[in-house]
């Protein structure tokens, strides 16, 4: 995002200030009135939502990734888990995920442990961020020996190790944006929202794991940013 908003910046003169948190949340927040002008959704669903609700821009809806989650460890620490099953083991005292309730990455790391019958063991070992940045930070500071997060943010954090999990495991983390019909810029937003899913948008997004529905991911960031795909 600083990316983009720094090429918006360059293209337009103008500034976009960010706020980041779980999904759930800033759609409840625009349900209440918050001034936004865009909101990014990690889950397509809370866009439909707001649009149906009269409070988004319907023709700014777009699908600007589909996102994937990974096993993320810290380097330097304990030996890594090479899977999911890998967390059952005692060494793994504290697992971090996003908050399922409000959290898309948070429910994906739900649905994929649930899918290999592993929830009920690691359960009562879980600690809940409030959206996948705070997962992710739990992990880094010691506070979890694991975290399950964003693609996305494991490319952009050298200080860890991370494996790739199956999509097949979750449902498909499609994210949405959209102008919100209250912003005070409707085409200011729009601006920025055709510059994020434009050629040279969709080339940082690509650069951080974000590929649309039938793009394959760069096999390069792999080998570049630490990651691996589990056994």
């Amino acid at each position: 995002m600083k990316e983009l908003v720094a090429l918006h910046r360059e293209r337009t003169q103008r500034e976009a200030t960010v706020t980041l948190g779980s999904s759930g949340l800033l759609a409840k927040q625009i349900e209440q009135g918050a001034p936004f002008d865009v909101l990014f959704s990690a889950n397509v669903a809370f866009v439909d939502k707001l649009i149906s609700q009269k409070l988004g821009v319907a023709q700014s809806r777009a699908l600007y990734a589909r996102g994937r989650i990974v096993l993320w460890s810290k380097a330097g620490g304990i030996q890594p888990p090479d899977s999911l099953r890998d967390l059952t083991d005692a060494r793994f005292k504290r697992i971090a995920i996003a908050n399922p309730e409000h959290a898309p990455y948070g429910l994906a790391a739900q649905q994929a442990l649930q899918k290999l019958g592993l929830w009920e063991s690691v359960r009562d070992r879980l600690v809940f961020g409030e959206n996948v940045g705070q997962t992710l930070q739990f992990a880094q500071t010691g506070n979890a020996e694991a975290a399950i997060v964003a693609l996305s943010l494991a490319i952009a954090t050298p200080q860890g190790s991370w494996a790739l999990l199956d999509e097949q495991l979750h449902q498909p983390i499609d994210q949405g944006l959209m102008v919100v019909a209250a912003s005070a810029d409707v085409p200011g937003a729009s601006a920025f929202t055709g510059l994020v899913t434009g050629k040279d948008g969709r080339a940082i997004l690509q650069r951080y794991g974000f590929v649309l529905p039938g793009e394959a991911l760069d096999p390069t960031l792999l080998e570049k940013t630490r990651g691996r795909v589990p056994r």
